[in-house]
């Protein structure tokens, strides 16, 4: 299973951005999709997520600045953020907990990162 991350960049503040993460390869199901994120010096950090399809849950730092969904099409997950501010600049990286059988075995996968820079 591969994820491909896209949608960063630079952008000033009170800006948006939209990232997208597509997963291919053998998949039978995902059970959590989510966005983190790592800044300069700092730990990777959790910034949304959408546990069995629905429930959604978000860093105190984003939310309702920040929106995650997933797309009509299979295996696929959006991150809309708006209002940026300068504090959002890192790199984020897409994350899912794929199922790959039907017995209900799962393995994590992480895609390789999209910079977002922020400027003030």
């Amino acid at each position: 299973v591969q994820l491909q991350a896209s949608g960063g960049g630079l952008v000033q503040a009170g800006g948006s951005l939209r990232l997208s993460c597509v997963a291919s390869g053998s998949i039978f199901a995902i059970a959590v999709m989510g966005w983190y994120r790592q800044a300069p010096g700092k730990s990777r950090e959790l910034v949304a997520r959408i546990i069995a399809d629905s429930l959604t849950d978000y860093a105190d730092s984003v939310k309702g600045r920040f929106t995650i969904s997933r797309g009509s099409a299979e295996n696929t997950m959006y991150l809309q953020m708006n209002n940026l501010k300068p504090a959002d600049t890192a790199v984020y990286y897409c994350n899912m907990r794929v199922i790959v059988s039907a017995s209900g075995a799962s393995k994590e996968y992480w895609g390789q990162g999209t910079q977002v820079t922020v400027s003030s």
